[in-house]
């Protein structure tokens, strides 16, 4: 026929179900690749790829990076969706420099493992709220108990990543995957980084001391350095016509795992950086933590 039938075939329904069939297993999804305006063309693993195509993912794109600093500077107008998806980006980088570099890690560290980092850097933002830190600075302390700790979006992320993992049924996604329900407990505890800033309500559970340097990827509590900060030093740096001061895949090139003493005296692996790198590096991190101490608090919030 020289032309195409407006119908479906006889053999074809001629509706699509809104669900999936009980006995028909949940696709797979794809590596999918973005053209970032930091990063370049990155490839995000397909679990991250469906779960950025949630509701409470794309919500996301209604959220300034900077919060009220958009309105000073007005090409800050980048969101906590892109960041997202290049700290997840910079977590993958950061894991496949120092395998590639050190491939005794491999004993120790699963492909699941690494796949519960990539999916942390993803959703460890989603729990923010309007204008971003602003929200937990200057509105939800007005709420906070006399004596306890006031909102913070880390442990507004726990609650979120909870919700959206039985609201979109993700538990067939980590499956197909190859991740089981156990591992969102995994990545909740990546996202927080350290057993002192686990909410009340969340159990931590120590990971073994050879798997500890996996906790300092995303948010690293020992010494602040992690690809949440790489990411948003270049990209608020772009936006605000500020010049970046290091170069972060020369530090991840560099970095090391390195059996180190722990906190109880004991041995465990951790994230260590060349100390001819420690200068460019820490220089722009102690800068924005000594800005942030020296502001003074708004008494008319």
């Amino acid at each position: 026929s020289p032309t195409l039938s407006p119908t479906l075939s006889p053999t074809l329904s001629p509706t699509l179900s809104p669900t999936l069939s009980p006995t028909m297993a949940r696709r797979r999804r794809e590596n999918k690749i973005f053209n970032d305006p930091v990063h370049g063309h990155i490839e995000l693993p397909g679990l991250c790829v469906e779960m950025m195509d949630t509701p409470e993912f794309q919500r996301l794109r209604q959220l300034k990076q900077t919060g009220g600093v958009y309105h000073v500077f007005p090409g800050a107008s980048h969101n906590r969706f892109e960041h997202s998806l290049g700290v997840c980006h910079l977590a993958g980088v950061f894991i496949e420099n120092l395998m590639r570099a050190q491939p005794e890690l491999s004993d120790t560290v699963t492909p699941a493992d690494l796949l519960c980092v990539q999916v942390a850097g993803l959703l460890h933002d989603i729990g923010h709220g309007p204008y971003s830190h602003l929200f937990d600075a200057r509105f939800m302390v007005h709420f906070a108990e006399e004596g306890k700790k006031p909102f913070c979006h880390e442990w507004a992320s726990i609650r979120m990543i909870d919700h959206m993992f039985e609201r979109n049924s993700l538990s067939e996604a980590f499956a197909a995957h190859g991740l089981e329900d156990g591992h969102l407990h995994v990545i909740q505890q990546l996202i927080l980084g350290a057993e002192d800033e686990a909410p009340p309500f969340f159990p931590w559970t120590d990971p073994p001391p050879e798997k500890k340097w996996l906790y300092q990827i995303v948010a690293n509590k020992a010494n602040g350095i992690d690809v949440d900060k790489f990411d948003y030093f270049q990209r608020d740096c772009r936006a605000l016509g500020v010049s970046k001061g290091f170069d972060a895949l020369r530090l991840m090139r560099f970095a090391r795992v390195e059996a180190v003493e722990g906190p109880g005296g004991g041995a465990e692996r951790a994230i260590c950086f060349h100390h001819k790198e420690a200068t460019p590096t820490l220089t722009p991190t102690l800068t924005l933590t000594l800005a942030r101490a020296l502001t003074p608090p708004n008494p008319n919030p």
